[in-house]
């Protein structure tokens, strides 16, 4: 995974141990990764924190989900392609259905778990069946303008227009955890807050510390939506917020981060 960059310094007191925060990527420099959209900002944000909670709203017209065996990745045939339709009817992104339940289906179903409080494990059991027959989604916390709404502890990233949620996808932010890199003791946190989509790169940016797919900055240190290959159903990242990359062709291909829109982390 691209390692971070370095943000934030935290004086220690005598004798402690020195603590970074820390994002996903430096300034852009010339990488030839692609062109960058935006200008990366200078100074910093505020970023008071909201208190993370997961919270549903039911489907008003809910249709019946498959039937309750178990469907998981590598299976196929009807029932999996019933259960594309249902995820793609409720707004979990998973591309076009096609009836063999691979990677992305695989995150959809994550994203539909982590809404309904339920352990993350990609299958498609009872109580996830069941999360599927009640129209589970995200509920939106803001009520106006084209905002990116990121539920840390749920693991997901939802698309919102005017209070509703459109699209949902599923992320892996920040662990939290302390680690060493050259020398140093760092923090990888996602920080929580309002923020701006303030610069993007369209290609591979190719930090100093690592590579990152098609990145939306939002943070001014360098935390962004970008897509990897590894997007587990646990916080696993140095702080950004990491979708799959077709996911991040989609967020690209719809304009669903445009700069200047708010990004509300939780």
């Amino acid at each position: 995974m691209p390692l971070p960059s370095v943000r934030r310094l935290a004086v220690p007191a005598a004798g402690a141990l020195l603590i970074l925060a820390t994002s996903c990527a430096t300034p852009p420099a010339a990488t030839g990764a692609g062109p960058v959209i935006g200008t990366p900002p200078a100074g910093t944000t505020s970023t008071t924190s909201t208190t993370s909670t997961t919270t549903t709203t039911p489907d008003a017209s809910p249709t019946p989900a498959p039937a309750a065996s178990l469907l998981r990745r590598g299976d196929s045939g009807p029932e999996v392609l019933a259960l594309q339709e249902r995820l793609d009817s409720l707004g979990y992104w998973l591309g076009e259905p096609d009836g063999a339940f691979g990677t992305l289906t695989e995150q959809a179903v994550y994203a539909l778990q982590g809404a309904a409080a339920l352990s993350r494990d990609g299958i498609v059991g009872p109580a996830t069946s069941a999360a599927l027959d009640a129209g589970t989604r995200p509920r939106a916390r803001s009520g106006s303008g084209t905002v990116t709404e990121i539920d840390r502890d749920a693991g997901l990233i939802s698309f919102v227009r005017d209070g509703q949620v459109q699209l949902v996808l599923h992320t892996s932010t920040g662990t939290f955890e302390p680690y060493r890199f050259a020398g140093r003791s760092l923090l990888a946190d996602t920080p929580g807050g309002s923020f701006t989509v303030s610069w993007a790169v369209d290609g591979v940016r190719d930090g100093s510390l690592g590579e990152l797919y098609r990145p939306r900055y939002f943070h001014p240190d360098g935390i962004a939506v970008h897509g990897y290959p590894s997007v587990p159903a646990y916080p696993a990242s140095h702080g950004c917020a990491r979708v799959t990359p077709a996911a991040m062709d989609m967020v690209w291909a719809r304009d669903l981060m445009p700069r200047s829109s708010e990004v509300l982390v939780f």
